[in-house]
């Protein structure tokens, strides 16, 4: 199974920090928080990963170079900053992905997420991993139902973590779609299934977030190895 990792975002609410540098690469412990997940997947038997780009994406490119220090081979995905949102960014990256379902994951959580769990679901239509609600999404996202994503109470958050099989993108008949809208029409049509995970996982998109993040690092709760 491939991997992508949703990295092309401009990171508004970390500024200054994004000003000069595009969140991805900001240090979260010993490596970066792009590099935390760059280090799970490869512990988790994954060997292509394709990154998209956009804000500052030359940098992330420069960084983390062909994924050799890693054990991986990593693949970009160049966007104009703003021009597609995630789910037209994925529609983009098709082509590097291939027609098997693959991995999904936002480059903006930090978590200790088992990545090997989910070649569990290397057939699955649309797979989400779900969280607790975080203080700042406490209405959450989607329930969970006997192993089924539902609409309906009580919910809980989408962890920016899941599979996923191509066609649903490539069935979009916009260029610029949000992910979101990928999930919630397999849905409505009763393919999305989904798992409640409840280690270690933070939004990192405020600075608060970001130290909480630094600090469970440093702790051990999530990977800290370079």
């Amino acid at each position: 199974m491939k991997a992508m990792i949703l990295a092309a975002g401009r990171g508004e609410r970390l500024r200054p920090l994004t000003d000069e540098m595009p969140k991805p690469l900001i240090e979260v412990g010993a490596t970066s928080l792009i590099g935390h997940h760059l280090e799970g997947l490869a512990e988790g038997g994954f060997e292509d990963v394709v990154i998209n780009v956009a804000y500052r994406g030359e940098q992330i490119v420069d960084a983390l170079g062909d994924g050799r220090a890693w054990g991986l081979r990593l693949h970009y995905s160049r966007e104009t900053p703003g021009e597609l949102d995630t789910g037209g960014g994925v529609r983009r990256a098709l082509p590097l992905l291939g027609e098997a379902p693959f991995a999904l994951i936002s480059a903006d959580v930090f978590t200790d997420y088992d990545y090997a769990r989910l070649h569990e679901r290397r057939h699955a239509d649309v797979h989400c991993v779900l969280v607790d609600n975080p203080q700042h999404h406490a209405q959450g996202d989607f329930g969970l139902v006997e192993g089924r994503l539902v609409d309906d109470e009580p919910r809980l958050t989408y962890a920016g973590i899941g599979v996923f099989d191509p066609a649903r993108f490539a069935a979009m008949d916009t260029k610029r779609f949000a992910l979101s809208a990928v999930i919630r029409k397999a849905l409505a049509q009763g393919t999305a299934s989904g798992e409640h995970h409840q280690g270690a996982w933070i939004d990192v998109g405020r600075p608060s977030a970001l130290d909480a993040a630094r600090r469970a690092a440093v702790g051990g709760r999530g990977r800290n190895r370079c």
